[in-house]
């Protein structure tokens, strides 16, 4: 079987051949045309003249009108031509010398032909030892109709075609030798392109995802293939290091709990102990299993959403009511922490988005809104509508984002400088699951800092159907 490169280079020659067999096609054939048309105007020409002169010497004998022998030179434009003046009859009245005793066929159907008045051209096969072209041109005198003819070899034409015809098959064949030459050569650079990309690709592997794409230096289909291949590369790095990253926080975050679970047991079990002690060590324990029960259940569900599993059906969500709602729930916790929840007044809003995943997402901003403001704080949820989308906005006035950790922050396990500093409890889990929810809903959630200081969570989502207020 031929290689992808070899069809390539068949197809690209087939191509070129086809191209100019066309082209030679029509050069030829118009040549062909052209040298034919010169030798019927010259004969058309030359009857024309002995006709005018026929018509001219009314009254004098018919004769045909050449020069006479002599010292003069022959007059090459009469040379190889055949003259001859018929009557309506087909009676020969005269003829040139170069006839000799032959004379030229005037049959009948001829003569008719020539009642309409227009010369008549014919090609003569049989005539002589070449072919012959002729043309017959009436003439109406007092004395009746008379017919002029004038014939030439078409031996010379026909050389001439055939040359051109050998010529052209030259120039194609070295036009095809040259064009494919110049096609090899640019497929085989082209090719060795693409051969610098394979063998490259070939050495890439898991643990050298760094490395990219040699660029041919061009923005043509190879150029923008490398992009996009080098694209792709990136983002394979990207998803294997959150992978690697993921599984290491994974690891951590597991064995956190499961040490200091084992620990309890262990001190509990090394020597009897009154109840109260075991009723303490066994709520150390249940605190340790809930905290890696939530743990597992928010992997589960990141695993679903990833998966195309945990998508609930959209519905319309009143976010204005939504949010009182949630802002209630979390309202002991932030007042044991002295912070103070505001939600500013809004029309209803409809979100298209199912309640539990907008309960989470909401419940989650708002947690960590609180845990990071400072005693005395302000947390603020801004709710607005505007072109097709819902906008949930969750303000507080805490230390703000560090701007080297906000590309980081809806990653898993990801706990800001901020939170690994303090005894602020979390497991990095929590913006990961919202940003997920929210994207599996067709919305958007992004992070910035306020412009007095503190963050600013805004999530954007798809709007249900419009409210009457």
């Amino acid at each position: 079987m031929l290689s992808f490169r070899r069809r390539l280079l068949l197809a690209h020659l087939a191509s070129i051949v086809v191209v100019l067999g066309i082209a030679a096609s029509g050069g030829y054939w118009g040549l062909s045309r052209a040298v034919h048309g010169q030798l019927d105007a010259a004969l058309l020409a030359l009857a024309e003249t002995e006709s005018s002169m026929l018509a001219a010497s009314t009254g004098q004998p018919v004769r045909v009108h050449e020069a006479g022998a002599g010292p003069a030179p022959p007059s090459f434009q009469r040379l190889d031509r055949l003259v001859q003046i018929v009557d309506a009859q087909g009676a020969v009245l005269a003829r040139s010398s170069n006839l000799g005793e032959s004379r030229l066929p005037a049959p009948p159907s001829l003569i008719e032909r020539l009642g309409a008045g227009e010369p008549v051209f014919e090609t003569l096969h049989g005539f002589g030892e070449e072919p012959v072209r002729m043309v017959s041109v009436p003439q109406r005198t007092g004395g009746g109709l008379r017919v002029v003819q004038v014939a030439g070899s078409l031996d010379d034409v026909n050389h001439v075609v055939e040359s051109a015809g050998v010529l052209f098959l030259a120039l194609g064949v070295a036009l095809v030798v040259a064009v494919g030459t110049a096609g090899a050569l640019l497929t085989r650079q082209a090719f060795r392109a693409i051969n610098d990309i394979v063998l490259q690709a070939r050495r890439i592997g898991e643990a050298s995802l760094d490395r990219r794409l040699p660029h041919p230096g061009t923005r043509d289909e190879v150029g923008r293939l490398v992009d996009t291949l080098n694209e792709m590369l990136g983002r394979l790095e990207h998803a294997f290091e959150a992978q690697r990253r993921f599984t290491a926080d994974a690891s951590h975050e597991l064995r956190s709990p499961l040490s200091r679970l084992r620990t309890e047991l262990e001190v509990a079990l090394r020597r009897p102990r009154d109840a109260a002690q075991y009723v303490e060590a066994l709520r150390s324990c249940l605190d340790d299993v809930e905290r890696l029960t939530l743990l597992v259940e928010e992997l589960l569900v990141l695993a679903r959403l990833d998966a195309g599993q945990e998508r609930p059906p959209a519905a319309a969500v009143r976010m204005d009511t939504l949010t009182q709602d949630v802002v209630r729930r979390l309202q002991p916790v932030a007042q044991r922490r002295g912070v103070t929840l505001v939600v500013s007044p809004s029309p209803p809003i409809e979100a298209s988005i199912s309640q539990r995943s907008a309960d989470l997402v909401l419940a989650n901003l708002l947690d960590n809104a609180v845990k990071f403001s400072p005693e005395g704080g302000q947390v603020t949820v801004q709710l607005a509508q505007g072109d097709g989308e819902a906008l949930v906005r969750v303000v507080d006035n805490g230390p703000g984002l560090s701007v080297t950790e906000v590309p980081y922050l809806f990653d898993r396990f990801f706990r800001g400088s901020a939170a690994r500093g303090s005894d602020i409890p979390g497991t990095g889990l929590g913006l990961a699951l919202s940003e997920a929810m929210v994207r599996a809903h067709g919305g958007r959630i992004e992070a910035c800092n306020g412009p007095r200081g503190g963050a600013v969570f805004t999530v954007w989502l798809p709007v249900a159907v419009p409210v009457a207020g």
